[in-house]
């Protein structure tokens, strides 16, 4: 087949084509992928998330080289990097930054996704997969955060780990798996660094690709919620799509160029972002015996840790909010069976879906504030408060989307 449609080549690309078909996969993907004509802002993160992707990739490979994964050594070796390494505080920075850079752009993703009801039928699968590269990019994020072997990487490592031990029967065994010791030690940094370099990106690279090859079997989405597939023409190209190359590739430019601006800003003007993308205490070296007055992890976690603190422990367990932290991640990928509404795209939905997404936002956000900032009594009741809105939104979904009144979808796409 590849050599069929390279018949008029005979050179190095027909060459190629007859052992591999890079044509068949230029055009499947890109050249003859078409899209929806009617694509917005919302749609340049997913082109972003795999442009930090391969950012966090090549600055990690350049990392590795100089770092040293010991308890003794780790410390050292990342001031070392920052200070004697030529242009080596740009790829550290270029690294922590894109790190909540790729959780910025997956939330505004999944948040499109949301929005236009990218995870209804025949999507789900897309959705499931997306889920699972949040979740695995979660786990690196974590693996990551320890390295740096500073007073917040070890006190939150520590903190977030040991959550594993309210888990019954299994949990302290569990726990001191993960750490492969008793305390969080440099066996813990060791194992965590061979996942966070090695295992990790493999299982997020397959999953990406995963997800890219079901958003293209049944195509992608669009603000309307309409599937373009439905109305083609006589030579079988849908009426409202456009080829992905060059229209989207070349749009998704302008995306890229705005991105790595605000990117380099924070770059070269707030790496540490006050605090937020990189923590004061992370600049002094772990001290086992010297606890920070205030634990928190990095803001892409916060919104989860802000739940964890909001539910009171049981018999001094900790494990009811374990729960609710987990679940809060778990209930994500149901999401596409929870929405009953005849219709997909946030247009033409009911008030009711409105508002309740607006609560579902805000409640994610003042979690996420939450989370970074010293618990007090009245924080706390705020957290029990957004946390119950926050599971509102999914519990309540089946009800809402069957029982309101929705606007008549237009056959073809609006713009």
């Amino acid at each position: 087949m590849a050599g069929a449609r390279n018949k008029g080549n005979p050179g190095v690309m027909g060459w190629i084509d007859d052992r591999f078909p890079l044509t068949a996969m230029w055009d499947d993907h890109l050249a003859k992928y078409y899209a929806p004509k009617n694509f917005n802002f919302w749609y340049f993160f997913g082109s972003l998330a795999m442009l930090v992707l391969v950012n966090q990739l090549l600055t990690g490979i350049w990392l590795t080289m100089s770092y040293n994964p010991t308890a003794e050594g780790a410390f050292a070796s990342v001031e070392y990097i920052m200070r004697d390494i030529d242009y080596g505080w740009l790829l550290r920075y270029m690294h922590s930054t894109g790190a909540s850079a790729f959780f910025a752009v997956v939330y505004l993703h999944m948040f499109r996704g949301v929005l236009y009801g990218s995870y209804r039928k025949p999507r789900e699968l897309i959705w499931l997969f997306g889920m699972a590269i949040y979740l695995a990019l979660m786990a690196e994020a974590f693996m990551g955060y320890l390295l740096p072997w500073g007073q917040m990487s070890y006190w939150g490592a520590q903190v977030i780990v040991s959550l594993f031990s309210a888990i019954p029967v299994i949990g302290p065994d569990l726990a001191e798996w993960i750490r492969g010791d008793y305390v969080i030690s440099g066996v813990t940094l060791n194992r965590f660094f061979s996942l966070h370099v090695v295992a990790l990106p493999i299982v997020l690279l397959a999953l990406v690709v995963l997800h890219i090859i079901a958003l293209h079997e049944v195509g992608s989405n669009n603000p309307d919620g309409i599937e373009i597939k439905d109305k083609k023409d006589e030579n079988g190209i849908p009426l409202d799509g456009i080829p992905f190359h060059p229209y989207y590739s070349v749009k998704d430019i302008v995306g890229v160029v705005v991105f790595l601006f605000v990117f380099c800003l924070i770059i070269f003007f707030f790496p540490e972002m006050g605090g937020y993308f990189i923590e004061k205490p992370n600049f002094e070296p772990a001290n086992p015996l010297k606890t920070p007055p205030h634990i928190a992890p990095v803001w892409y976690f916060t919104p989860f840790y802000a739940m964890l603190r909001a539910i009171p422990p049981i018999l001094g367990s900790q494990f009811p909010g374990v729960v609710v932290m987990g679940g809060a991640i778990a209930i994500l990928f149901v999401l596409p069976w929870l929405d009953r509404s005849p219709v997909k795209s946030m247009r033409y939905k009911g008030w009711i879906s409105k508002v309740w997404l607006a609560i579902f936002a805000v409640s994610f956000v003042v979690l996420g504030y939450l989370g970074v900032v010293a618990s007090t009594p009245e924080r706390t009741v705020v957290a029990q408060i957004c946390t119950g809105l926050y599971f509102a939104y999914f519990f309540l979904m089946p009800f809402y989307t069957r029982m309101e009144s929705t606007k008549p979808v237009p056959e073809r796409v609006t713009g």
